[in-house]
């Protein structure tokens, strides 16, 4: 599957990323203005359980359910 993947920056100089379709918007309860297009048409294997690079836990999952994955707070901290 093919994804577009934006960021916004973080505390300590980390990023924050949410995935969604390629070619698709960001969904409305997710727009903000801090993110910008990180990468445009990543490949994704649809077997992937997690985006460990990203710290994105279960994207198609979540892409199921809400449109988008984003990062899991709980791994970008490190916990």
């Amino acid at each position: 599957m093919r994804l577009d993947l934006y960021r916004r920056p973080e505390a300590e100089g980390k990023y924050s990323y949410l995935a969604v379709l390629e070619g698709k918007p960001i969904p409305e309860e997710a727009t903000n203005t801090d993110w910008e297009i990180a990468e445009r048409g990543l490949d994704v294997s649809d077997e992937d359980d997690a985006m460990p690079d990203y710290a994105i836990d279960r994207p198609f999952q979540q892409i199921g359910s809400k449109g988008y994955a984003i990062t899991s707070l709980k791994n970008l901290s490190g916990g």
